[in-house]
C-alpha cells in the first residue's frame, strides 16, 4: 500500500498500518465507524494539515518495514474463524468484565458527587443505554454473525444484512462514546474528585481505545468485504 495515496479509506491504512491507530487518536480522526471514508475528505473536513499527518504515517509505515519481526498478530492474514475467535476472546471478554465495573463505580461516584455534578446524571444514563447496547450486540454477534462470517458463500444474504445491522450498531455506540467524551469534557476531573470518580473516568476511557479496536477489526477486516459502505 502507498500510505500517502489520498484514495485510501481510514480503515485500509488502520488494518495495513496498526499504529496509524495512535496518530489518528492524536488528531481526532475516527477510524472504527469512520473507516469507511477516505482520509483525505476527513482531514480537510476537520482542517487537519494533511502533510503533517501523512508524514507521520509514512514514518510509522517505514519503522515498521524496518523493525518487524514476524512477531504480534496480523489480522489481515487471519482467517474468519480465527479472527471472530481473537475478538470473542479478547475485546467480548473485556466488555463483560469491564462493563459491571464501570456500571458499579459510575453508581458510586453518581451517589457521592451528583449533588455538586450534574452531568454525571448524563453519564450515567449514556453508558447504561452503551451498556444494555452492547451486551445484545454481543450476544448477537457470537450467536448469528461469528458462526457464518467464514461460510460467506453459503450464507451471502444473511452475512450481508448482519453486517449492515452490526455497521449500524458500531456506528451508535461511537455516537455514545463521542457524547460522554463531549459531556465529561474529554475525561477532565473536578477538584473536588475522589479516587473512585477518577477510576471510573479512567474505566470509560479505557473503553473507549478497548471499543474502537475492537470496532476496527470487524469493520475493516472481518466484514468489510460484506459491507455496502
Amino acid at each position: 500500500m502507498n500510505i500517502k495515496d489520498r484514495n485510501n479509506t481510514i480503515g485500509a491504512v488502520v488494518a495495513e498500518l496498526p499504529k496509524a491507530t495512535e496518530i489518528f487518536k492524536e488528531y481526532g480522526i475516527d477510524y472504527c465507524c469512520g473507516g469507511h471514508r477516505l482520509l483525505a475528505d476527513v482531514l480537510k473536513e476537520q482542517n487537519i494539515y494533511e502533510d503533517e499527518v501523512y508524514d507521520k504515517l509514512q514514518q510509522a509505515e517505514e519503522e515498521r518495514r524496518n523493525l518487524y519481526s514476524g512477531e504480534g498478530n496480523n489480522f489481515k492474514e487471519m482467517s474468519p474463524e480465527v479472527l471472530s475467535a481473537y475478538i470473542e476472546d479478547t475485546h467480548h471478554s473485556y466488555l463483560r468484565k469491564a462493563l459491571p465495573e464501570i456500571a458499579e463505580l459510575l453508581s458510586i461516584v453518581l451517589r457521592a458527587h451528583g449533588k455538586n455534578h450534574k452531568e454525571l446524571f448524563d453519564v450515567y444514563r449514556l453508558f447504561g443505554q452503551l451498556k444494555a447496547d452492547l451486551e445484545q450486540h454481543l450476544l448477537k454477534e457470537e450467536t448469528l454473525v461469528f458462526p457464518i462470517v467464514g461460510e460467506a458463500e453459503e450464507n451471502l444474504k444473511e452475512i450481508k444484512d448482519l453486517t449492515h445491522e452490526i455497521i449500524t450498531e458500531h456506528e451508535a455506540a461511537g455516537e455514545v462514546l463521542r457524547e460522554l467524551r463531549s459531556i465529561t469534557k474529554d475525561y477532565q476531573l473536578p477538584e473536588d474528585a475522589c479516587k473512585t470518580f477518577e477510576k471510573a473516568y479512567e474505566k470509560l476511557e479505557e473503553l473507549e481505545q478497548d471499543l474502537h479496536q475492537h470496532i476496527h477489526l470487524e469493520n475493516n477486516i472481518l466484514l468489510i468485504q460484506y459491507s455496502d459502505r
